[in-house]
Protein backbone atom coordinates (compact mmCIF):
# COMPACT_ATOMS: atom_id res chain seq x y z
CA UNK A 1 0.00 0.00 0.00
CA UNK A 2 1.78 3.06 -1.11
CA UNK A 3 0.26 7.00 -0.84
CA UNK A 4 2.21 10.19 -2.47
CA UNK A 5 0.84 13.32 -1.30
CA UNK A 6 1.92 15.85 -3.25
CA UNK A 7 3.07 19.72 -2.58
CA UNK A 8 2.28 19.76 1.14
CA UNK A 9 3.60 21.66 4.26
CA UNK A 10 4.30 19.74 7.13
CA UNK A 11 3.15 21.52 10.03
CA UNK A 12 2.41 24.50 7.81
CA UNK A 13 5.54 25.60 7.07
CA UNK A 14 8.35 25.69 5.03
CA UNK A 15 8.23 25.57 1.09
CA UNK A 16 5.92 22.82 -0.11
CA UNK A 17 7.23 18.92 -0.29
CA UNK A 18 6.09 15.55 -1.64
CA UNK A 19 5.75 12.51 1.08
CA UNK A 20 5.40 9.02 0.31
CA UNK A 21 3.71 6.77 2.30
CA UNK A 22 4.53 2.61 2.18
CA UNK A 23 3.86 -0.08 4.03
CA UNK A 24 2.13 2.12 7.23
CA UNK A 25 5.36 4.80 6.89
CA UNK A 26 6.29 7.53 5.85
CA UNK A 27 8.96 6.27 3.27
CA UNK A 28 10.21 9.53 1.62
CA UNK A 29 9.63 13.59 2.03
CA UNK A 30 11.05 15.54 -0.85
CA UNK A 31 10.79 17.99 -3.58
CA UNK A 32 9.64 16.00 -7.23
CA UNK A 33 9.50 12.31 -5.68
CA UNK A 34 6.74 11.66 -8.26
CA UNK A 35 8.08 13.04 -11.32
CA UNK A 36 10.03 10.60 -13.50
CA UNK A 37 9.73 7.55 -10.58
CA UNK A 38 9.89 4.39 -12.44
CA UNK A 39 9.64 1.89 -9.06
CA UNK A 40 6.86 -0.08 -8.43
CA UNK A 41 4.06 2.50 -7.64
CA UNK A 42 0.15 1.74 -7.47
CA UNK A 43 -0.27 5.39 -8.36
CA UNK A 44 -2.46 6.57 -5.74
CA UNK A 45 -1.85 10.24 -5.46
CA UNK A 46 -3.10 12.93 -3.01
CA UNK A 47 -3.27 16.49 -5.05
CA UNK A 48 -1.73 18.82 -1.47
CA UNK A 49 -1.21 21.86 -3.00
CA UNK A 50 -1.49 24.59 0.01
CA UNK A 51 -3.09 21.99 2.84
CA UNK A 52 -1.00 21.74 5.80
CA UNK A 53 0.10 18.05 6.95
CA UNK A 54 -0.26 17.19 10.46
CA UNK A 55 0.01 13.91 12.25
CA UNK A 56 -2.81 12.64 13.37
CA UNK A 57 -5.00 13.71 15.67
CA UNK A 58 -5.59 11.93 19.22
CA UNK A 59 -8.66 12.40 21.57
CA UNK A 60 -8.10 11.83 25.28
CA UNK A 61 -11.59 12.32 25.83
CA UNK A 62 -14.64 10.22 23.46
CA UNK A 63 -17.77 8.94 23.83
CA UNK A 64 -18.61 6.33 21.71
CA UNK A 65 -21.82 4.45 23.96
CA UNK A 66 -21.33 1.21 22.80
CA UNK A 67 -21.77 -1.08 24.20
CA UNK A 68 -25.53 -0.40 25.66
CA UNK A 69 -26.69 3.72 23.94
CA UNK A 70 -26.34 2.28 20.42
CA UNK A 71 -29.12 4.58 19.51
CA UNK A 72 -27.05 7.65 20.55
CA UNK A 73 -23.63 6.35 18.86
CA UNK A 74 -21.67 3.27 17.96
CA UNK A 75 -17.41 2.40 17.55
CA UNK A 76 -18.42 2.44 13.82
CA UNK A 77 -20.16 5.49 13.68
CA UNK A 78 -18.35 7.41 16.38
CA UNK A 79 -14.83 6.43 14.48
CA UNK A 80 -15.33 7.17 10.94
CA UNK A 81 -16.67 10.70 12.71
CA UNK A 82 -13.41 10.69 14.43
CA UNK A 83 -11.42 10.04 11.25
CA UNK A 84 -13.25 12.47 9.35
CA UNK A 85 -12.49 14.77 11.77
CA UNK A 86 -8.69 14.03 11.26
CA UNK A 87 -8.40 11.79 14.19
CA UNK A 88 -6.41 8.24 13.93
CA UNK A 89 -6.71 7.60 17.71
CA UNK A 90 -9.20 7.87 20.35
CA UNK A 91 -9.91 7.45 24.06
CA UNK A 92 -13.32 5.92 24.37
CA UNK A 93 -14.42 6.52 28.01
CA UNK A 94 -15.97 4.09 29.95
CA UNK A 95 -19.93 5.13 30.80
CA UNK A 96 -21.13 2.77 29.01
CA UNK A 97 -23.19 0.08 29.57
CA UNK A 98 -22.56 -2.19 30.86
CA UNK A 99 -19.39 0.05 32.00
CA UNK A 100 -15.93 -0.79 30.80
CA UNK A 101 -14.78 -1.70 34.49
CA UNK A 102 -13.62 -4.89 33.47
CA UNK A 103 -11.27 -6.71 31.13
CA UNK A 104 -14.45 -7.87 29.26
CA UNK A 105 -15.84 -4.67 28.22
CA UNK A 106 -12.80 -3.00 27.69
CA UNK A 107 -11.47 -5.67 25.07
CA UNK A 108 -15.05 -5.86 23.34
CA UNK A 109 -14.42 -1.75 22.71
CA UNK A 110 -10.76 -2.52 21.78
CA UNK A 111 -11.84 -5.09 19.19
CA UNK A 112 -14.92 -3.22 17.86
CA UNK A 113 -12.83 -0.49 16.92
CA UNK A 114 -10.39 -2.76 15.14
CA UNK A 115 -13.29 -4.22 12.98
CA UNK A 116 -14.30 -0.51 12.10
CA UNK A 117 -10.75 0.47 10.73
CA UNK A 118 -11.44 4.05 11.00
CA UNK A 119 -9.43 4.82 13.66
CA UNK A 120 -7.57 3.21 16.73
CA UNK A 121 -9.59 3.03 19.57
CA UNK A 122 -8.12 3.05 23.14
CA UNK A 123 -10.47 2.13 25.50
CA UNK A 124 -10.63 4.38 29.00
CA UNK A 125 -11.31 1.91 32.21
CA UNK A 126 -13.85 3.29 35.13
CA UNK A 127 -11.64 4.21 38.70
CA UNK A 128 -14.85 2.53 40.16
CA UNK A 129 -16.53 -0.49 39.94
CA UNK A 130 -19.43 0.64 38.30
CA UNK A 131 -18.98 4.02 38.44
CA UNK A 132 -20.20 4.19 41.62
CA UNK A 133 -17.41 5.58 43.63
CA UNK A 134 -17.03 3.10 46.40
CA UNK A 135 -14.88 0.65 45.26
CA UNK A 136 -11.61 0.58 42.72
CA UNK A 137 -12.47 -1.43 39.12
CA UNK A 138 -10.06 -4.15 37.80
CA UNK A 139 -7.45 -1.69 37.31
CA UNK A 140 -4.82 -3.77 37.06
CA UNK A 141 -6.75 -6.65 34.49
CA UNK A 142 -7.45 -3.94 32.39
CA UNK A 143 -4.22 -2.54 32.20
CA UNK A 144 -2.83 -6.05 31.05
CA UNK A 145 -6.03 -7.01 29.02
CA UNK A 146 -5.27 -7.53 25.30
CA UNK A 147 -6.32 -3.57 24.99
CA UNK A 148 -3.38 -2.57 27.46
CA UNK A 149 -4.99 0.33 29.13
CA UNK A 150 -3.05 3.33 30.60
CA UNK A 151 -5.91 5.53 31.25
CA UNK A 152 -8.80 5.02 33.22
CA UNK A 153 -11.55 7.63 34.26
CA UNK A 154 -14.85 7.63 35.91
CA UNK A 155 -16.03 10.88 33.55
CA UNK A 156 -19.38 11.80 33.81
CA UNK A 157 -19.03 11.19 37.71
CA UNK A 158 -15.91 12.54 40.10
CA UNK A 159 -14.33 10.21 42.13
CA UNK A 160 -15.31 12.47 45.09
CA UNK A 161 -13.79 10.40 48.05
CA UNK A 162 -10.26 11.41 48.69
CA UNK A 163 -9.21 8.25 50.09
CA UNK A 164 -10.88 6.29 46.72
CA UNK A 165 -8.77 8.61 44.93
CA UNK A 166 -6.02 8.68 46.64
CA UNK A 167 -5.89 4.46 46.01
CA UNK A 168 -6.16 4.82 42.54
CA UNK A 169 -3.83 7.57 41.92
CA UNK A 170 -1.02 4.78 43.52
CA UNK A 171 -2.18 1.96 42.39
CA UNK A 172 -2.08 2.81 38.70
CA UNK A 173 1.56 3.75 39.16
CA UNK A 174 2.58 0.13 38.54
CA UNK A 175 1.53 0.41 35.19
CA UNK A 176 2.47 3.69 34.39
CA UNK A 177 -1.21 4.71 34.56
CA UNK A 178 -3.00 7.82 34.99
CA UNK A 179 -6.32 8.75 36.48
CA UNK A 180 -8.16 11.28 34.66
CA UNK A 181 -10.26 13.40 36.98
CA UNK A 182 -14.11 14.62 36.18
CA UNK A 183 -13.44 17.53 38.67
CA UNK A 184 -17.05 18.16 40.50
CA UNK A 185 -17.97 18.24 43.70
CA UNK A 186 -21.39 16.56 43.99
CA UNK A 187 -22.23 18.54 46.88
CA UNK A 188 -22.01 21.73 45.41
CA UNK A 189 -23.72 21.12 42.38
CA UNK A 190 -26.91 19.15 43.40
CA UNK A 191 -29.89 20.29 40.95
CA UNK A 192 -27.29 22.35 38.94
CA UNK A 193 -28.19 23.63 35.19
CA UNK A 194 -25.75 26.21 34.33
CA UNK A 195 -22.82 27.98 35.18
CA UNK A 196 -23.51 29.84 38.39
CA UNK A 197 -23.55 33.50 37.74
CA UNK A 198 -25.17 36.32 36.26
CA UNK A 199 -27.09 34.90 33.78
CA UNK A 200 -28.09 31.99 35.83
CA UNK A 201 -30.06 34.19 38.29
CA UNK A 202 -31.64 36.25 35.14
CA UNK A 203 -33.01 32.76 33.86
CA UNK A 204 -33.82 31.29 36.96
CA UNK A 205 -31.83 28.28 36.68
CA UNK A 206 -29.71 26.55 39.26
CA UNK A 207 -25.78 27.41 39.24
CA UNK A 208 -22.93 25.35 39.29
CA UNK A 209 -20.10 27.30 40.77
CA UNK A 210 -16.88 27.58 39.65
CA UNK A 211 -15.16 26.48 42.89
CA UNK A 212 -17.43 23.23 42.30
CA UNK A 213 -14.60 22.32 39.66
CA UNK A 214 -11.65 24.43 41.05
CA UNK A 215 -11.92 22.73 44.70
CA UNK A 216 -11.73 19.14 43.25
CA UNK A 217 -8.93 20.13 40.93
CA UNK A 218 -6.93 21.78 44.12
CA UNK A 219 -7.64 18.72 46.37
CA UNK A 220 -5.96 16.05 43.16
CA UNK A 221 -3.05 17.76 42.52
CA UNK A 222 -2.11 17.74 45.99
CA UNK A 223 -2.67 14.03 46.28
CA UNK A 224 -0.48 13.40 42.82
CA UNK A 225 2.06 15.63 44.75
CA UNK A 226 1.73 13.34 47.56
CA UNK A 227 1.91 9.63 46.23
CA UNK A 228 3.79 10.61 43.17
CA UNK A 229 0.85 9.39 40.63
CA UNK A 230 0.00 10.68 36.95
CA UNK A 231 -3.35 13.29 37.29
CA UNK A 232 -5.21 14.25 34.06
CA UNK A 233 -7.99 16.89 34.59
CA UNK A 234 -10.83 16.36 31.82
CA UNK A 235 -12.57 19.36 30.34
CA UNK A 236 -11.30 22.46 32.50
CA UNK A 237 -13.56 25.09 32.31
CA UNK A 238 -13.03 28.09 34.65
CA UNK A 239 -10.37 30.42 35.08
CA UNK A 240 -9.99 29.39 38.88
CA UNK A 241 -8.34 26.03 37.44
CA UNK A 242 -6.38 27.68 34.85
CA UNK A 243 -4.59 28.96 37.88
CA UNK A 244 -4.48 26.19 39.69
CA UNK A 245 -3.25 24.29 37.58
CA UNK A 246 -0.31 26.68 36.52
CA UNK A 247 0.84 26.61 40.15
CA UNK A 248 0.36 23.05 40.58
CA UNK A 249 2.97 22.80 37.27
CA UNK A 250 5.42 25.58 38.62
CA UNK A 251 5.63 23.22 41.78
CA UNK A 252 6.92 20.28 39.59
CA UNK A 253 3.76 17.86 40.30
CA UNK A 254 2.74 15.47 37.83
CA UNK A 255 -0.83 17.44 36.15
CA UNK A 256 -1.79 17.33 33.09
CA UNK A 257 -5.25 18.95 31.60
CA UNK A 258 -7.33 19.12 28.79
CA UNK A 259 -9.99 22.23 27.33
CA UNK A 260 -12.83 21.20 24.84
CA UNK A 261 -13.09 23.13 21.56
CA UNK A 262 -16.31 24.26 23.22
CA UNK A 263 -15.36 25.79 25.67
CA UNK A 264 -12.90 27.58 24.08
CA UNK A 265 -15.75 29.57 21.82
CA UNK A 266 -19.04 29.61 23.71
CA UNK A 267 -20.02 31.28 26.66
CA UNK A 268 -23.48 30.92 29.23
CA UNK A 269 -24.81 33.68 27.47
CA UNK A 270 -26.06 30.90 25.08
CA UNK A 271 -28.15 29.51 27.72
CA UNK A 272 -30.83 32.80 27.40
CA UNK A 273 -31.76 30.48 24.41
CA UNK A 274 -33.11 27.55 26.47
CA UNK A 275 -32.30 25.65 23.68
CA UNK A 276 -30.30 22.66 25.12
CA UNK A 277 -28.03 22.13 22.33
CA UNK A 278 -26.14 24.38 24.63
CA UNK A 279 -26.47 22.01 28.26
CA UNK A 280 -23.26 20.52 28.58
CA UNK A 281 -21.17 19.24 31.58
CA UNK A 282 -19.26 21.20 32.83
CA UNK A 283 -21.19 23.94 31.42
CA UNK A 284 -20.73 26.80 29.69
CA UNK A 285 -18.90 29.74 31.36
CA UNK A 286 -18.43 33.63 31.49
CA UNK A 287 -16.37 35.59 28.64
CA UNK A 288 -13.67 35.70 30.58
CA UNK A 289 -13.40 32.18 31.67
CA UNK A 290 -13.32 31.83 28.02
CA UNK A 291 -10.35 34.22 27.63
CA UNK A 292 -8.49 32.22 30.40
CA UNK A 293 -8.78 29.05 29.16
CA UNK A 294 -7.24 29.93 25.88
CA UNK A 295 -4.41 31.62 27.51
CA UNK A 296 -3.41 28.80 29.57
CA UNK A 297 -3.97 26.21 26.36
CA UNK A 298 -1.33 29.15 24.35
CA UNK A 299 1.11 29.16 26.87
CA UNK A 300 1.25 25.31 27.81
CA UNK A 301 -0.51 25.19 31.33
CA UNK A 302 -3.21 23.48 29.00
CA UNK A 303 -1.82 20.63 27.52
CA UNK A 304 -4.04 18.95 25.29
CA UNK A 305 -7.85 19.81 23.64
CA UNK A 306 -10.09 17.05 23.97
CA UNK A 307 -13.44 16.78 22.35
CA UNK A 308 -15.22 15.79 24.76
CA UNK A 309 -17.67 13.95 22.15
CA UNK A 310 -20.78 13.71 23.63
CA UNK A 311 -23.70 12.29 21.39
CA UNK A 312 -27.08 11.68 22.42
CA UNK A 313 -30.06 10.43 20.91
CA UNK A 314 -33.11 12.98 19.88
CA UNK A 315 -35.54 12.01 22.56
CA UNK A 316 -32.47 13.12 24.91
CA UNK A 317 -31.91 16.11 23.66
CA UNK A 318 -34.50 17.81 22.11
CA UNK A 319 -36.69 18.55 25.20
CA UNK A 320 -37.21 21.25 27.73
CA UNK A 321 -33.43 22.16 29.36
CA UNK A 322 -34.21 20.73 32.83
CA UNK A 323 -34.72 17.46 31.27
CA UNK A 324 -32.24 17.25 28.75
CA UNK A 325 -28.43 15.20 28.93
CA UNK A 326 -25.51 17.18 28.60
CA UNK A 327 -23.25 17.10 25.97
CA UNK A 328 -22.39 17.84 22.61
CA UNK A 329 -20.07 15.97 19.63
CA UNK A 330 -17.17 17.29 18.86
CA UNK A 331 -15.35 14.84 16.42
CA UNK A 332 -15.92 16.61 13.09
CA UNK A 333 -15.92 20.40 14.51
CA UNK A 334 -12.55 20.17 16.56
CA UNK A 335 -9.77 21.36 14.45
CA UNK A 336 -11.94 24.22 12.76
CA UNK A 337 -12.92 25.16 16.21
CA UNK A 338 -9.35 25.37 17.48
CA UNK A 339 -8.82 26.96 13.98
CA UNK A 340 -10.77 29.87 14.79
CA UNK A 341 -10.41 30.16 18.09
CA UNK A 342 -6.54 29.91 18.18
CA UNK A 343 -4.77 29.54 15.23
CA UNK A 344 -6.74 32.47 13.00
CA UNK A 345 -5.69 35.08 15.80
CA UNK A 346 -1.86 33.88 15.75
CA UNK A 347 -2.66 32.30 19.27
CA UNK A 348 -1.14 29.00 17.89
CA UNK A 349 0.44 27.95 14.95
CA UNK A 350 0.02 24.81 13.54
CA UNK A 351 3.29 23.23 15.20
CA UNK A 352 1.80 24.04 18.40
CA UNK A 353 -1.61 22.53 17.52
CA UNK A 354 0.10 19.36 15.87
CA UNK A 355 1.57 19.40 19.73
CA UNK A 356 -1.73 20.13 21.79
CA UNK A 357 -3.90 17.98 19.53
CA UNK A 358 -1.70 14.93 18.83
CA UNK A 359 1.84 15.03 20.30
CA UNK A 360 1.07 15.27 23.88
CA UNK A 361 -2.37 13.64 23.94
CA UNK A 362 -0.90 10.41 22.52
CA UNK A 363 2.00 10.94 25.32
CA UNK A 364 -0.31 11.32 28.08
CA UNK A 365 -2.56 7.96 26.83
CA UNK A 366 0.70 6.58 26.54
CA UNK A 367 0.12 5.73 22.35
CA UNK A 368 3.52 4.65 20.92
CA UNK A 369 2.71 5.14 17.46
CA UNK A 370 0.69 8.01 17.34
CA UNK A 371 1.61 11.73 17.75
CA UNK A 372 4.82 11.30 16.13
CA UNK A 373 6.91 13.02 14.25
CA UNK A 374 6.79 13.68 10.53
CA UNK A 375 9.46 12.56 9.60
CA UNK A 376 11.26 9.45 7.19
CA UNK A 377 10.54 5.93 8.98
CA UNK A 378 8.03 7.10 11.54
CA UNK A 379 3.96 5.28 11.37
CA UNK A 380 1.98 7.05 8.62
CA UNK A 381 -0.77 8.27 11.05
CA UNK A 382 -1.79 11.65 9.40
CA UNK A 383 -4.06 14.24 8.65
CA UNK A 384 -4.54 16.70 5.79
CA UNK A 385 -5.95 20.22 6.55
CA UNK A 386 -6.74 23.38 3.88
CA UNK A 387 -6.05 25.70 6.27
CA UNK A 388 -7.99 28.29 3.92
CA UNK A 389 -11.18 26.01 3.07
CA UNK A 390 -13.68 27.82 5.35
CA UNK A 391 -16.89 25.31 5.57
CA UNK A 392 -20.27 25.97 7.08
CA UNK A 393 -21.63 23.34 9.78
CA UNK A 394 -24.02 20.58 8.18
CA UNK A 395 -25.62 18.47 11.15
CA UNK A 396 -27.26 16.64 8.91
CA UNK A 397 -24.26 15.42 6.58
CA UNK A 398 -21.87 13.99 9.71
CA UNK A 399 -20.92 10.56 10.09
CA UNK A 400 -21.78 10.95 13.81
CA UNK A 401 -24.89 9.15 14.48
CA UNK A 402 -26.64 12.48 16.80
CA UNK A 403 -27.27 15.35 15.88
CA UNK A 404 -26.41 17.92 19.13
CA UNK A 405 -23.72 19.83 17.69
CA UNK A 406 -23.43 23.55 19.03
CA UNK A 407 -21.89 24.61 15.90
CA UNK A 408 -24.89 23.90 13.61
CA UNK A 409 -25.01 26.16 10.64
CA UNK A 410 -21.80 27.99 11.78
CA UNK A 411 -18.57 28.83 8.91
CA UNK A 412 -15.74 27.48 10.34
CA UNK A 413 -11.82 27.75 9.02
CA UNK A 414 -9.65 25.26 8.18
CA UNK A 415 -11.12 21.69 6.96
CA UNK A 416 -9.73 17.97 7.01
CA UNK A 417 -9.25 16.79 3.54
CA UNK A 418 -7.92 13.08 4.17
CA UNK A 419 -7.24 10.96 7.16
CA UNK A 420 -4.70 8.27 6.74
CA UNK A 421 -4.00 5.45 9.33
CA UNK A 422 -0.79 3.21 9.04
CA UNK A 423 -0.94 4.50 5.38
CA UNK A 424 -3.74 4.09 4.55
CA UNK A 425 -6.53 6.37 3.72
CA UNK A 426 -9.97 5.86 6.14
CA UNK A 427 -11.19 9.59 4.92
Amino acid sequence: MSWLLQGVRPYGEGEPVDVRLVDGRIAEIGAGLGAGDSRPYDGRTSDGTGQVLLPGLVDLHTHLREPGREDAETVETGTLAAARGGFTAVHAMANTDPVADNAGVVEQVWRLGLEAGHCDVAPVGAVTLGLAGEQLAELGTMADSAARVRVFSDDGRCVSDASLMRRALEYVKAFDGVIAQHAQEPRLTVGAQMHEGIVSSQLGLTGWPSVAEEAVIARDVLLAAHVGGRLHVCHVSTAGSVAILRLAKAQGIDVTAEVTPHHLVLTDELATSYDPVFKVNPPLRTASDVEALRAGLADGTIDVVATDHAPHALEDKETEWGAALPGMTGLETALGVVAEAMVVPGRLSWRDVADRMAQRPAGIGRLATHGRPLAVGEPANLCLVDPGAAWTVDATRMATRSRNTPFAGRSLPAAVVATFLRGGRTA
